[in-house]
């Protein structure tokens, strides 16, 4: 056997740290830059009226993704002072409650104050993808609030993997691993006489597992490549 082999899975143990690394790197780096002020987010947020107040909502990081700790943030404004200006709605939910919801599930949020007037969030981990709901319900200064605002989907990883991260089924995987060690194994077998057989039915059936063999590793090679896309 080839002294370069490397087993298939060391190959994705690598790959599967290397993509980590670099979302670890990536999202440090965002961080960074937020907190620095060098740049600022831009939100592709929902806007609805409860007159006289105007209610934001959306992700505090942009795309959402699955399984990493985002906010879900909401900004409450109402008329300024001056025309055409508005200004941050404090203590907003002293009589209200927020629920975030997906499916079938919902669950009661936690609400913290942004130092901005107006701004609030609550940090969460969404853990599927697909589309979010939250949920208002109470008061604002006597003001009734019953509405539920849908908010950008939450994407898959996949979305932020550079390089594309090796994603072939793990079934699919293990079937083809078993199929290439069993015909190693008969081709070892062979080499060493244990399977018994004429010189040429011999030479016959090594070919036709070397063959077998190349085989596999094209279906297996084929498949990973299906999958990246």
């Amino acid at each position: 056997m080839n002294s370069n082999f490397v087993p298939i899975h060391v190959k994705i143990i690598t790959c599967y740290g290397e993509m980590m690394a670099v979302k670890i790197a990536i999202f440090g780096i965002i961080g960074l830059l937020f907190s620095i002020g060098i740049i600022t987010p831009s939100f592709a947020h929902t806007t609805v009226h409860v007159e006289p107040y105007e209610i934001e909502v959306g992700w505090g990081i942009e795309p959402p993704v699955v399984g990493i700790r985002n906010d879900l943030v909401f900004k409450f404004t109402e008329a300024g002072e001056t025309e055409g200006t508005r200004k941050g709605v404090t203590s907003v939910f002293k009589n209200m409650d927020a629920t975030v919801m997906f499916g079938g599930a919902s669950k009661k949020i936690d609400i913290n104050s942004d130092p901005r007037p107006g701004y609030y969030f609550s940090s969460i981990i969404p853990t599927k993808t697909g589309s979010y709901t939250v949920e208002f319900i109470g008061e604002i200064n006597g003001i009734p609030v019953d509405v539920k605002i849908p908010i950008e989907d939450v994407e898959p990883t996949a979305v932020l993997d550079f390089p594309p991260s090796f994603s072939a089924g793990d079934t699919d995987i293990a079937a083809l691993k078993n199929a290439i060690l069993s015909l190693q194994q008969d081709v070892s077998k062979l080499n060493s006489g244990e399977i018994k057989g004429s010189s040429d039915d011999t030479s016959y059936d090594f070919a036709i597992f070397g063959l077998s063999i190349a085989t596999a590793a094209i279906i297996l090679a084929i498949i990973s490549l299906i999958k990246r896309k």
